[in-house]
Parts: structure tokens; sequence; C-alpha cells
């Protein structure tokens, strides 16, 4: 069984490959797309991303069957996921050793904040965070300042961040 350090050996290769098809212009601005159902009987929320599934649900207080989690603990799965990603991208380019990478993240949230008569509930979730737990060699200095490199490019740590515009188009079919 390989380690994270073997990885990450693996991953420097291909960053530095990807690295010079961008320098090359062999790769430019692409989009990604996802699209979500809502099924049947249950509600579940079916997201398809390329050829992958994933169920979002809600428990039974909120109408659903937990045969997923929420979009917003998806939300904070992604974020912890990128973080992750990136270290690891950084970690690798900067020939950094890392034994475990594990990221916790966390947020509120105030089921008040999608009903009237609670305007200052807020209504997405807040005050989130996330810890590193990190196993390596290196010294904390060189873990810190891999930790700003990633923070500073992170793509979904800058979206929550910097929230964008987000443009809503609605299709209607009358039957």
């Amino acid at each position: 069984m390989s380690n994270l350090n073997e990885y990450l050996a693996h991953k420097r290769v291909a960053l530095e490959a990807r690295n010079a098809r961008i320098d090359q212009g062999d790769l430019s601005i692409s989009t990604i797309s996802a699209t979500v159902s809502a099924e049947g009987r249950s509600g579940v929320r079916r997201v398809r991303i390329r050829d992958h599934q994933v169920l979002i649900d809600n428990g039974a207080d909120f109408a659903g069957y937990d045969l997923g989690a929420s979009a917003q603990e998806i939300l904070l799965g992604a974020l912890g996921a990128c973080v992750t990603h990136v270290f690891l991208i950084q970690a690798a380019a900067a020939e950094i050793p890392l034994d475990a990478v594990r990221v916790g993240v966390s947020a509120k949230i105030d089921p008040r904040g999608s009903r009237g008569g609670h305007a200052s509930a807020p209504i997405a979730p807040y005050d989130l965070a996330y810890t590193i737990h990190v196993d390596s060699p290196a010294s904390r200095e060189i873990l810190q300042a891999l930790l700003e490199k990633v923070e500073s490019v992170c793509p979904i740590l800058s979206l929550l961040q910097n929230p964008q515009k987000v443009s809503v188009e609605l299709n209607h079919t009358k039957r």
C-alpha cells in the first residue's frame, strides 16, 4: 500500500505537466456544471456531475429520509475537500513531506433564518471554521507558510470569502 508521500511525488509530476500545458496555452478557461433533479415521492435531490452522482437529502424533521447529506453539509464537505486538495498540491510543489492530512469543517445554522418574524436570524450557514490536522516531519513554521499559501489560492475558500454574482434563468413548461 502506498503512502501519502508517494502520492505527493506523483502529484508533483502531474502538477508540473499541468502547469506546462497551461503555460503552452493547451489549457484555458473551461465550464464546469452540475445538474440537480428532485426525485419522485422522496424529494431527494440527485446531483449529476460528469459521470458521478450524489444524493442530497434532509432528516425527517424537514420531510427528508436522511438518504444523503444536506446541501449545507455538502458545502462544508466541498470546502474541506478543496482545502485538503490544495494543501496536497502546495505540499507537493514545495516538496514538503506529509504523512497525513485531515480537515474538519463546521458551521452554525439557525432554523429560524428562513421563517418570517426573525429578520436577525441568518439564512445561510455562518461562523464557518476549519481545522487542518497534519502529521509531518516538517516544522510548524513551514506548515504555517504552506497554510498561508493554501488560503491564498483555494478556490472554494475564495468563493466563500468573496461571493460571486449568481445569475438565474427560469424555464417554465406549462402543463
